[in-house]
């Protein structure tokens, strides 16, 4: 006699919450106000006349070290007073500083130059209002990241691949939308302080979307207390404490260090070596469709890698991509000739660095965070991976600092200024300035290889 069995219907797949969504909206706008002036800070702000170190200064060694290293305290403000507000702060600090940004050309009558000049000619008109403004947007920044990434921690329900998925593209998205609509913007009015005026619009309708649309999500399996400010400073050092962790975050730091050129060497050679004019925006958008194309490619070929030996070949990859800005230096006509009757040869194979860059973040960035839990210790993880974007800070704020000099005083030495403005450079010169940052990308690879044998004796 047969029998029947009964089975109970599969649970149905909840959809996404709103806050969800809304949270994703509201990133998306973020970035797209972030990377609709990001490949132009250092070329404005020189043609403000804040010359060729201060620019790469504000924009990695206070912004990008603003944005990287305060999640750690920010985030645990944002728990305290909650993601809703603590959001709707953070977009208020953005739109002021993207406002101040913009300023000097809006409102205080500054002109800019058409070139960048290596000396400073800017006055206090000019350098209060974009400090006030670098600094706003990295605290506004900030608050940002952890919340929102929060939010989708919080919101995923039991679906937490395909959440970051949606986050991981969305973030993309945003830099594609925010750099074409910057481009087109500023090049149908021809200024370049317009980019500032996307961001902060970007950001008002993400503060609309948090105002009208974004609820607290639940929080759910919490244990033990709040952490205070000083519990996470104090959880600094005992992480810092651990030397494998120490070591990993310099080591891995050369890797930043070199991906920071992209908003800090790379405009500065297009817009005074290459061409007067460089559609900064757009070229460094290679680097978000890159990562949209190949991601699920890269993952699917090396995601059995070991998590040391990917992030080594990134590392190597991304020193790689310095090398390939030789090759327009000895090319037959020279970097200016252009390439399919279009673009200057020095601007593709700008592009070109841009795009090896973003193989090589496909390899290290999200590797990172394994190698980061596979190392820390048992029943820590959650406090280790705290502090990942700690290689991401100091990185930036090595490259404000070296970067412009390895322009300024190796790449630029002995060059002479031609009539439209534009420098040649010396070869031999050009040829070291590129060579030593591929040095010191191949150096950070080094390191991590050297690490991680030193990391297997320790554990053998």
């Amino acid at each position: 006699m047969s029998q029947l069995i009964r089975t109970e219907p599969a649970a149905p797949v909840q959809p996404f919450p709103s806050s969800f969504w809304v949270a994703n909206a509201t990133e998306l706008f973020e970035r797209a106000a972030y990377y609709s002036m990001a490949s132009f800070v250092v070329i404005y702000l020189g043609r403000l006349g804040m010359g060729i170190y201060w620019p790469a200064f504000l924009n990695s060694s206070v912004l990008w070290f603003l944005v990287y290293f305060l999640p750690i305290l920010s985030g645990t403000v944002a728990d305290q007073i909650g993601f809703r507000r603590a959001l709707l702060a953070a977009f208020v600090l953005l739109s002021a500083g993207y406002f101040l940004m913009g300023y000097p050309v809006w409102i205080g009558g500054k002109v800019m130059a058409d070139q960048i000049n290596r000396e400073v000619t800017a006055g206090a008109g000019t350098f209060i209002p974009i400090v006030a403004g670098v600094l706003l947007i990295g605290i506004g920044g900030s608050f940002v990241k952890p919340t929102i990434s929060g939010t989708v921690q919080k919101t995923h329900g039991g679906r937490a691949t395909l959440a970051f998925a949606v986050f991981y593209m969305v973030i993309n998205i945003g830099s594609v939308v925010g750099r074409f609509v910057a481009y087109n913007v500023r090049t149908r009015w021809a200024n370049l302080s317009l980019i500032f005026a996307v961001a902060l619009v970007a950001c008002i309708v993400a503060f609309l979307l948090v105002l009208f649309g974004y609820y607290e999500p639940a929080v759910e399996n919490r244990t033990g207390p709040k952490k205070s400010v000083g519990q996470i400073l104090l959880n600094m050092v005992l992480v810092l404490r651990d030397i494998r962790f120490a070591l990993f975050l310099l080591v891995s730091s050369g890797f930043w260090f070199i991906y920071n050129q992209v908003y800090n060497v790379l405009p500065l050679y297009a817009k005074k070596v290459v061409e007067s004019n460089p559609a900064m925006d757009l070229y460094t958008m290679a680097n978000p469709i890159t990562i949209v194309c190949f991601q699920l490619l890269i993952t699917r070929l090396f995601g059995k890698m070991k998590p040391i030996r990917s992030i080594i070949l990134g590392t190597v990859l991304i020193g790689l991509s310095m090398a390939i800005n030789l090759v327009p230096i000895y090319a037959s006509g020279g970097m200016r000739s252009l390439a399919l009757n279009w673009l200057p040869l020095g601007s593709v194979f700008i592009i070109l660095t841009v795009t090896f860059i973003a193989f090589g973040e496909l390899f290290t960035s999200a590797r990172t965070y394994e190698w980061i839990g596979a190392l820390s210790r048992k029943g820590q993880e959650g406090l280790f991976l705290g502090y990942v974007n700690l290689p991401i800070a100091i990185g930036a704020e090595l490259s404000g600092f070296l970067g412009p000099v390895i322009f300024d005083k190796v790449m630029c030495k002995g060059a002479t200024t031609r009539a439209d403005g534009l420098l040649d450079l010396v070869p031999s010169n050009a040829t070291a300035g590129w060579l030593i940052l591929v040095a010191i990308g191949f150096a950070s690879a080094a390191s991590m290889w050297v690490y991680n044998r030193w990391l297997e004796r320790q554990t053998s």
